[in-house]
């Protein structure tokens, strides 16, 4: 419950920060990297333990986008405007998984109440 709440958390405020950087103040990209970094470890702190070969896979592409928020806090840092892409594409990967590894948890349990009722 609790790492619902803090990724949700870590979320907003990499939203926010990253609309803020239109502002140019000095600070944002600081406030995003804490966001990124606190999401990454979030996420990588919460792996799967099961034996469905579908959602250990998510799993490591979830990975891989809680592993491109930092690096477009760093690409921001830097001031290089590739941040945005990486960004975008680190959101796009994890929207994927969260929707794809729900269905598939659904998936699975109705696939097990459906084998105990025969």
């Amino acid at each position: 419950m609790k790492i619902t709440y803090l990724t949700g958390f870590f979320g907003i405020v990499l939203l926010v920060s990253a609309m803020l950087y239109l502002t140019t103040w000095s600070w944002i990209p600081f406030v995003y990297a804490g966001a990124a970094i606190g999401l990454a470890a979030v996420l990588l702190c919460s792996p799967y333990k099961g034996d469905n070969f579908r959602l250990k896979r998510l799993n490591i592409q979830r990975a891989i986008a809680a592993l491109m928020f930092p690096v477009s806090a760093w690409l921001m840092y830097k001031r290089l405007n590739e941040w945005f892409v990486c960004l975008l594409v680190a959101s796009l990967l994890w929207l994927y998984v969260v929707f794809i590894s729900d269905y598939e948890g659904k998936k699975s349990k109705n696939g097990s109440d459906q084998q105990s009722a025969k």
